[in-house]
């Protein structure tokens, strides 16, 4: 039947018996220790305790009565006394404490009978303590604590009839009556109620004679069950192991040992591939980082060129605005002034008004020397009137000459202006010939850097756009570097995982 079982059913078969094995055994030995348990508890909580408080209510109840007869000793000094009083509170301190103790145990039906007895005779020599105190305490006040040697000092004295007399009667009294309760009735009560507490202890140390003889009794046969199942306990174990060794582990131990054999196979081919996975994430990441790198310095040297082609631009957008002037400044967006054509035109204007102011200077000058000529005559005439006149005429004479000098330098001065017009106009005409020609190569030169300035313009926004297209492919590449990273790390972490699992296999085979 064991046979025929499944693996599942055989393994908690044999763990449910081992464990019932187990449970039986612990039963027995709790059972025992729970009855050990009992008889021990009712040794410290009931009998001891209960023992314990009577013994002090009895050795307290003992000290009390003895300091009563000692209170009747003649001989006592008020100091001796005062010791004796102070004797008996503290009995009656212990003799609380006892009651204390011994109302926190437990009692049985026969206990509290004889509880019940001592407890009437505890109360009848409790009130003839009381009454012994209150008679005692009348005789202290008197003084007198040997009321007759006292009185037979008076009568040798001579004073049967004096006061003194009287009180030393009245303590002889007292005295007797002392005595009389010590030795009568409160001795009775006492007696009675100290054979009463020994019975109620006689009581209770049999109670737990017999509790500590059936704890030995149950210590002895829970030691011998424990021992029995302590010795049946591996006998079975040892045979339930041999057992399930030939019925479980040898078949289990054949299964097992051809899943290893499959997983270290697997684990092999597996970590196989891992490796050469590893090389091939290896060279990627490799060939990943030297591309990027590459990217890198493609970036920079495009971000480079689109920087020199934006400051070409911005230098043939300049050299147009100086050379075209206004008419780009809107379209290019840049501050302007005068362009060189318009100054070139500027100076052709200039040198046109200059012509024209050359021209009238010149008429100015023929005008000068005609009007030299004229008064060159007129000076001549004039002279010619002053020799006629003779004396009269000497002073206009001189003044005649002196205008004539005058004309003749007007009239020199005239003919140098003239020549130097001559050289101006010359001059003036071939600049505006050169100012023509300038103008028109000024018209060359603008439609040249105008195709300049916009191919520049186009270079550099294509630099640009170049440059972000490269950046993406930067990042893209980046990306792709980390990616790479990232499998190349997890291959090796696989490659360890892998490793550990072939040990692993390794191991269980070489235990299989």
């Amino acid at each position: 039947m064991f046979q025929k079982m499944n693996l599942q059913t055989k393994l908690l078969g044999a763990f449910g018996l081992m464990g019932g094995i187990v449970l039986v055994v612990g039963a027995v030995g709790w059972n025992g220790s729970n009855r050990l348990s009992n008889h021990i508890d009712t040794l410290g909580n009931n009998t001891l305790p209960s023992v314990t408080g009577l013994w002090k209510i009895n050795e307290g109840q003992t000290q009390v009565q003895s300091s009563e007869r000692a209170l009747l000793n003649v001989s006592l000094t008020p100091e001796q006394r005062q010791e004796e009083l102070a004797r008996i509170k503290g009995a009656w301190k212990q003799i609380d404490e006892g009651f204390k103790q011994y109302g926190t145990a437990s009692q049985t039906e026969e206990e509290k009978k004889l509880y019940q007895e001592f407890l009437q005779a505890w109360d009848t020599w409790k009130q003839g303590h009381e009454q012994y105190l209150q008679t005692y305490e009348q005789f202290s006040q008197l003084g007198i604590y040997a009321p007759n040697a006292r009185r037979a000092d008076l009568i040798l004295q001579g004073k049967q009839n004096s006061p003194e007399m009287q009180a030393a009667k009245t303590a002889t009294a007292l005295y007797n009556k002392l005595s009389a309760q010590g030795s009568n009735e409160e001795l009775k009560a006492f007696n009675e109620a100290t054979e009463l507490v020994t019975q109620v202890i006689d009581y209770n140390q049999k109670f737990g004679a017999d509790a500590k003889h059936l704890a030995e009794k149950d210590a002895t046969q829970t030691n011998f069950l424990v021992l029995v199942g302590m010795i049946l306990g591996p006998l079975a174990a040892i045979a339930f192991g041999f057992l399930l060794t030939n019925t479980i582990a040898k078949p289990l131990g054949a299964k097992i040992a051809g899943i290893v054999n499959s997983i270290v196979s697997s684990s092999s081919e597996i970590a196989a591939t891992v490796e050469q996975q590893e090389r091939t994430a290896s060279h990627q990441a490799t060939s990943v980082s030297q591309t990027t790198t590459t990217m890198d310095e493609l970036g920079a040297s495009s971000r480079q060129s689109a920087e020199q082609a934006e400051a070409a631009a911005a230098g043939a957008t300049q050299v147009l605005t100086l050379v075209d002037g206004d008419r780009h400044i809107d379209r290019l967006g840049m501050d302007g002034g005068s362009s060189l054509k318009e100054k070139v035109g500027q100076i052709a204007e200039q040198i046109l008004r200059l012509s024209e102011q050359t021209h009238q200077i010149g008429s100015i000058s023929s005008l000068v020397s005609e009007l030299a000529n004229q008064t060159n005559m007129l000076a001549l005439n004039a002279a010619v009137e002053a020799v006629r006149a003779g004396e009269h005429g000497k002073g206009f004479s001189v003044v005649a000459s002196e205008i004539r000098k005058l004309a003749d330098q007007s009239k020199s001065s005239a003919e140098r202006i003239n020549a130097l017009v001559m050289d101006i106009q010359n001059a003036t005409n071939s600049t505006v010939m050169a100012t023509d020609e300038g103008r028109k190569t000024v018209d060359s030169v603008v439609g040249a850097v105008n195709s300049i300035a916009m191919n520049t313009q186009q270079i550099s926004l294509t630099a640009k756009q170049q440059a972000v297209a490269i950046q993406q492919v930067v990042e893209a590449m980046n990306n792709l570097n980390q990616g790479a990273s990232q499998t190349a790390s997890g291959i090796s972490q696989t490659k360890a995982g892998t490793q550990r699992l072939n040990d692993a296999a390794m191991a269980l085979k070489a235990v299989v």
